[in-house]
């Protein structure tokens, strides 16, 4: 099992920067992918940006340029560099991976979520 924990959300102006981290935790193989999703209020959960444990990157056309993704593999830690917020960046986000389970001669791989930090840009 993988437990996720966040930190680093809160409330901001427009301009402003936000970096969020998640700690992975627990029993497990290898961890694939990590990233961060976002929800914002009567919207679907959606992909912010992601990064591979080879550390290629990929993000969505809104945060292209102003978020940057980073992991710590020695670590089990990702972190998300958010600069020039909008107020259309607010949402709760959710720190996600895909990990590798073996459970016992098998090798799975499962996703798990973070319990979500709330990010507000507002003036």
């Amino acid at each position: 099992q993988v437990h996720l924990v966040e930190s680093g959300g809160g409330s901001v102006q427009p301009g402003g920067s936000l970096t969020l981290s998640c700690a992975a935790s627990g029993s497990f193989f290898n961890l694939n992918a990590m990233g961060w999703y976002r929800q914002a209020p009567g919207k679907q959960r959606a992909l912010v940006a992601q990064i591979t444990s080879g550390t290629s990157t990929n993000y969505a056309d809104s945060v292209k340029g102003r978020f940057f993704i980073s992991r710590d593999n020695a670590k089990n830690t990702v972190t998300l560099q958010m600069n020039s917020l909008k107020t259309e960046d607010t949402a709760v986000y959710y720190c996600h991976t895909e990990a590798a389970i073996q459970q016992g001669d098998m090798i799975h791989t499962l996703d798990y979520w973070g319990q979500g930090t709330q990010v507000t840009v507002s003036s």
